[in-house]
This record gives structure tokens, sequence and C-alpha cells, in this order.
């Protein structure tokens, strides 16, 4: 990689993100708490859904100290919706070591120490809130560097590459104008080419040879709905559950034989690998157990995306 496409990549990269990046809640912050709940947030999750649920989460938490202070519920009832529920849990661990020490980690070394924090969050947060020379590694960055060099890369590379590339002078800019390149221009089918600030300098020009992905599992989940007296009936998951514990949904529903409860509401939920098709079934409480819960309280409750889906259907029915 020579002196002179590094030096070319650098500028025009910059001066791209400096005229064409996205308005989103998080971008400009110095607070190193909230940048660090927007990268956490935005792990495994879309951009536009992250951004109305980050304004409501800081609303909510304003500051790690704040946050440090709720309980876990409250916390993963504000996360509700968003998925992945150990990203709640081990920010939630993180801020209460942050406000432990009175002082926000400020290196990508002492950021790893804390509960659920890898290389990237560490480096993202440490480039963008202090200034630190390190690189980042996401999905779109991978992208960007594989049609860049024209060649698939390792874990080891990727990281070694985006290093070479790092303008240390501004790391937090360049950092996030390779992601926002990726996630704007270089997309994963039909890359923007013909708005890339660095085609001329680009070995690929174009999209990689697509990877087959395994295909997606489908499955069926049933559901009862028992409404009475403005309450609704719901199961807390065991603490020990491997998904989602502690987390309030709706009771499961087994019809035997040719069982008759009615189904009033069907809809479509994905969980990482697998398509659910889902029905929501209005039946008694017999065999049932669970708490009653006012539809008002309930919203409150660290609630399963999926149970504040059907939730909130059932409201605006």
């Amino acid at each position: 990689m020579g002196a002179v496409n590094v030096a070319g990549f650098r500028r025009q990269l910059l001066r791209w993100y400096g005229k064409h990046q996205r308005k989103l809640p998080w971008r400009g912050e110095s607070d190193p708490y909230r940048i660090l709940v927007s990268e956490i947030m935005l792990q495994q999750t879309r951009v536009a859904v992250v951004e109305d649920r980050y304004k409501k989460f800081i609303a909510q938490f304003p500051t790690v100290e704040k946050l440090a202070r709720a309980k876990e519920a409250t916390v993963l009832a504000a996360w509700s919706g968003l998925g992945y529920y150990r990203r709640a849990r081990n920010l939630h661990a993180a801020a209460r070591e942050i406000a432990k020490a009175a002082a926000f980690p400020q290196t990508p070394e002492t950021l790893r120490e804390l509960p659920g924090i890898g290389d990237y969050t560490a480096n993202a947060v440490a480039s963008i809130a202090f200034g630190q020379p390190v690189p980042v590694v996401d999905g779109n960055v991978k992208r960007v560097l594989t049609r860049f060099t024209g060649r698939a890369l390792n874990d080891g590379e990727y990281w070694r590459t985006a290093e070479a590339l790092l303008d240390r002078s501004c790391p937090g800019d360049f950092n996030q104008g390779l992601m926002e390149l990726g996630a704007t221009v270089c997309l994963p089918g039909k890359p923007l080419c013909e708005t890339c600030p660095v085609i001329e300098l680009c070995a690929s020009r174009g999209a990689e040879v697509k990877r087959e992905r395994a295909a997606r599992k489908k499955a069926v989940l049933k559901y009862a709905l028992c409404i009475r007296d403005g309450r609704v009936l719901l199961r807390q998951r065991p603490d020990d559950s491997s998904l989602m514990p502690g987390m309030w949904e709706l009771p499961t529903l087994v019809l035997r034989g040719n069982g008759s409860a009615r189904a009033v509401l069907r809809l479509r939920h994905s969980i990482t690998t697998t398509d659910y098709t889902v029905f929501v079934h209005a039946t008694g409480d017999d065999g049932l157990h669970g708490r009653w819960v006012s539809l008002s309280a309930a919203k409150r409750l660290a609630l399963t995306g999926l149970a504040r889906k059907v939730l909130e259907r059932i409201a605006h029915a």
C-alpha cells in the first residue's frame, strides 16, 4: 500500500465525511458515556431503530451515574424491543463500574476491562471520545477494506490495514467516516461506486463475489392472550434461562387436538437465524400461570421484544 494512496485515502475520506455524514443524535457528541451507549445499541441493530431508542434511553438515563443507580429491570424495560438483552445488562454493569471508579476509562486497554466491551467498542469510544489513535473494524469497515484492497483479508489483516490507513491526527472522524462509507455508499449488494470519494484508489470498483448465506430456519410460536378488567396475564422467563432471562412475555399456548382458541393476531418475528410465524390466541387462564398486570403497567416491565410488539398491536387494534 503506497504512501501516496494512503494520504489520498485519508484526505478524500475526511473531506467526504465532513460534507455528507448523516445527522444522527450521537454525531458530534463528546460525552464518552453517550458514545458508549450509541455504540452498544448499534451492535446488530439498524440505525433507523437506534435513532429513536437512543434519544429515549438518554432522556431516561442522561448520565452514567443515573444509569448506574437504576434497577436492572428498569434498564431492561427501557431496552425492550432492541433485542440482544445481554448488551443492556453489560452496559448497566459497566456503568456501575465507571460510577464506582468516579472516572471514565480513556484508553482501549482500560475500556476493554468493562463488562461486554470488546476490541471494536473499546477502540470506537477511545478514538471518538478521547482522540486515541486506534482503528476500528466492524462489518462496514471490513467491506470497505475488502474492496479497497481487492482481496479477502483475515481478521488480523483487517485490523492491520485499518491501522495503516488511520489518520492519527483525527482518528475519531476518520473511523466514523470509514464506517459511514460502508453504511451508505459501499453497500453489500450494489455499492454506489459513482458517489464513492475513494473510487480512484479502489482496487475492486464494484461488488465482490457474493458468499452463500445459510438458509434461515422457519418456526411457529403460539401465545395465549388473557385480558380481564384491563389487565393482561404475563409470565416471567426463569433467571437461569439461556435466552432473555428475567424478561416478561405472554404465556405460551399448547393447543391439543382441535383446540378452539381463537387466533386474534398473526405476525412475523425474527431472531438471529430464525423467522417465526407468531399466532396469538384469545383464551381463558385455565391451566396458565403468571401474573396479572394492568396494560398501562405492562409497558414499564422488561418485556421481550415480541411481547411488546404484540401488546402494541392489540392496543391499536
